[in-house]
């Protein structure tokens, strides 16, 4: 399975959410709402989730190996600092990509 296509919708204001991101795989499937949080320990992914219980969050995607979240972490970072490097170089440029 290939990452055929990484989106990325940057979050404007200085919370620790910093984007939302849809990835495709293989032209065919695609993950919508994967969250760039800026942690304690730097940026992290999160995958999609919803709440059940009180405070309690289950993924509703998730890798099912190690391998693969790197795969997909690595896909997100490379372009999220490709737009961060892009939009810096921009005066004025948009946050939406």
């Amino acid at each position: 399975m290939q990452i055929t296509d990484v989106r990325i919708r940057m979050i404007p204001d200085e919370s620790k959410l910093k984007a939302v991101v849809s990835v495709t795989f293989d032209d065919e499937f695609v993950v919508h709402d994967i969250k760039v949080i800026d942690g304690q320990n730097g940026l992290f992914i999160a995958m999609p989730s919803r709440k059940v219980g009180e405070g309690d969050f289950r993924d509703i995607a998730h890798p099912l190996t190690s391998e693969v979240r790197s795969r997909i972490k690595d896909a997100i970072f490379q372009e999220y600092d490709r737009l961060q490097a892009e939009t810096s170089a921009a005066p004025g440029g948009s946050q939406e990509y």
